[in-house]
């Protein structure tokens, strides 16, 4: 696991065709003398006050990639300028004078506090110069930039030169080029001294992939062609031995019988990085696909597939059963169940568990362990597919999928087509509930997944639950429950495709409360001429809730009637609290298995149907009047030809 990428891959691999670099500092501290000695190679007797942008060969590094340096003036009318420049650099040099400790100084008082509050994300190298007129009696860097480097983490590396006396000016910028290449801060926590967690977890990956016989050890073998992968040449034998010698010398549990642990795989890594050698670490990270955030790369995982606003996207049954073989494997108590440690598991070679929060951490059943079923955790990963596609396939490709998107992913039917032709062949349905605050909506969604409304933290934000529902002919459907607050309610609708992604739209009041069925009735109106106006008209059901409390009679009279005018089913009661739901959820995903019935019709919508149907007899009638006048016409000249001929 020795050597190095060839340059022009280094340079290929790390996404950057250039890499740009500004130069910042008080006044006199030498940035333009820095600027000229490097792109020539001798100190300037006249240097402007500020040079234009210089530009360095491919060839100046080893890693092949040119370097633009843009040098700045300290002066206030030009701060614009200066932050402007910030803001678009790859790589910030920090100049100070070795001779004026106040410049010093000013690296703490000012600038590197500047650079924060713009909140800048580049590597910054703190680089004292004119270090031939350095007091020889002053403490050493290390001692200067200690205390700096521990109040500012930003500081990438520190170095002094002279550009009078050649000293050290070419490194300056090889470290930045490098800082860019090949950064610290996302592999190794220079606190703590260990690896970051995702960079732990992306190797950890890397291991698995490359454990080809799943023996828990990189064997000689594998770790032959693990290097040839990645470095495109082979390792000596003794090179093999000598590896596996030092991490057997400091971490024995790094090498077992079979050969490199993961444990052993990761300290070689960390050891790497300690000893500056980030681009061994980073070109095995780029050679399996990660980016700079130690994520796979965007072309790796992005969506192929277009699809219209009405259409989404669900797993395949190839997807499944590999999410029910990864269930089984991590299930390891085989419990039927993943405790949130084996779900961590799971997951441990992703980036994070992506369903440690919101919308994903409270959506689906547990058990009172805090387990997730195989139900709930196949409902989540639809759940996921449904609302990020990309994401989804990201997570399933880091666990494991070796499929391309195209096989993991099936996009479904046009909804407006499901209508046309009457039924649907979708296994996921998403209802959109509505309702007014304190109606019941929260409590539905909870009993869909088994809580108690109690157990629900309060938000102002969308809230889902999904869960698996068995229908009567023993067939399994997805259902996804998605509270709409009452307050975004208009801020949905102003979108005109919003109604697109929905299946059916359930519209929930409490029927002891007349004010909360009059909202209701309200979103209920607003819904419809929505779908009327957009021509995404979805089936609506309107649910009772907290059947259990004395129903106001007005409402109960009310919603009968509104109910009947549009054209929908009668408001179906329930009560959570008595534990009588009225078999709500199968109704539901029944009203979205026949998309072309339940879809309320408001009065504006049926004086345009009225006025469509009437438009369509008017023109029946002149067509059947123009058929009549055409045949007229042929007869007549039948007759005439006749007569002619007699």
């Amino acid at each position: 696991m020795a050597g190095a990428t060839s340059p022009a891959a280094a340079a290929n691999l790390a996404g950057k065709s250039g890499v740009r670099v500004v130069v910042i500092g008080d006044a006199g501290t030498g940035k333009s003398s820095l600027v000229v000695t490097v792109a020539t190679e001798q100190f300037p007797e006249n240097v402007p006050r500020v040079m234009p942008p210089t530009r360095l060969p491919a060839d100046y590094f080893p890693d092949r990639v040119p370097i633009t340096i843009i040098d700045t003036s300290s002066s206030p009318e030009q701060k614009a300028k200066l932050i402007a420049e910030c803001q678009a650099a790859d790589a910030v040099v920090l100049t100070y004078a070795c001779d004026r400790p106040a410049t010093l100084e000013r690296l703490s008082s000012f600038w590197l506090p500047e650079l924060r509050r713009l909140q800048l994300k580049a590597p910054v190298i703190v680089v004292g110069c004119k270090l031939d007129l350095r007091d020889e009696q002053q403490v050493s860097l290390e001692q200067v930039m200690a205390p700096i480097m521990q109040s500012f983490r930003e500081i990438e590396t520190c170095i002094e030169c002279s550009a009078l006396r050649q000293i050290q000016v070419p490194e300056v910028f090889y470290y930045a080029q490098k800082a860019v290449l090949h950064p610290t801060a996302p592999l190794f926590d220079q606190e703590l001294q260990s690896l970051k967690p995702r960079c732990v977890r992306a190797l950890k990956r890397i291991f698995i992939l490359c454990d080809n016989d799943k023996d828990g050890a990189l064997s000689d073998v594998e770790l032959n062609e693990f290097q040839v992968r990645c470095f495109s040449a082979p390792l000596q034998p003794t090179e093999i031995s000598g590896v596996k010698r030092v991490v057997q010398e400091k971490m024995p549990e790094g090498v077992s019988e079979n050969g490199l642990t993961l444990t052993g795989f990761l300290f070689l890594h960390a050891l790497f990085i300690e000893k500056g050698r980030l681009e061994t670490t980073w070109t095995v990270l780029r050679k399996f696909g990660y980016d700079n955030d130690i994520k796979l790369r965007d072309d790796l995982i992005a969506m192929p597939i277009k699809r219209a606003p009405d259409q989404t996207l669900e797993m395949t049954s190839e997807v499944v059963d590999f999410l029910r073989g990864i269930f089984n494997m991590f299930d390891i108590d085989n419990d039927g169940a993943l405790l949130p440690t084996e779900l961590d598991d799971l997951f441990s070679t992703a980036p994070e568990n992506p369903w440690s929060s919101d919308p994903y951490k409270a959506c689906a059943e547990k058990n009172v362990l805090g387990g997730l079923s195989l139900e709930g955790f196949l409902s989540k990963w639809a759940l996921m597919t449904l609302l990020d596609p990309t994401n989804s396939y990201a997570n399933l490709v880091y666990v494991g999928y070796p499929g391309e998107f195209s096989s993991a992913f099936t996009v479904t039917r046009k909804r407006r087509v499901d209508r046309k032709k009457k039924q649907t062949q979708r296994n996921v349905f998403q209802c959109y509930v509505f309702g007014a605050r304190g109606s019941g909506k929260t409590s539905l969604l909870q009993s869909f997944i088994g809580r108690q409304p109690s157990d629900a933290l309060p938000s102002n934000s969308e809230r889902f639950a999904t869960n698996s529902v068995e229908l009567p002919d023993g067939t399994r459907k997805t259902l996804i429950l998605r509270e709409i607050p009452e307050g975004d309610v208009r801020s949905l609708l102003s979108d005109k495709e919003s109604l697109a992604p929905c299946d059916v739209a359930v519209f929930v009041y409490d029927s002891s409360d007349e004010y909360s069925w009059q909202r209701a009735r309200d979103l209920l109106v607003q819904v419809a001429t929505h779908g009327e106006n957009s021509g995404y008209e979805v089936p609506c059901l309107i649910v009772a809730a907290k059947d259990d409390l004395d129903q106001s009679p007005q409402a109960l009279q009310e919603s009968t009637r509104v109910s009947q005018d549009m054209g929908i089913e009668t408001p179906i009661p329930i009560s959570v609290k008595l534990r009588d739901l009225n078999n709500i959820f199968n109704r539901v995903v029944h009203a979205a298995q026949q998309p072309h019935l339940s879809i309320p019709e408001t009065e504006a919508g049926k004086t345009r149907r009225q006025y469509r149907q009437l438009l369509n007899r008017s023109l029946m009638v002149v067509s059947v009047g123009a058929a009549v006048a055409v045949v007229g016409i042929a007869a007549y000249r039948v007759y005439a030809a006749r007569k002619n001929s007699s």
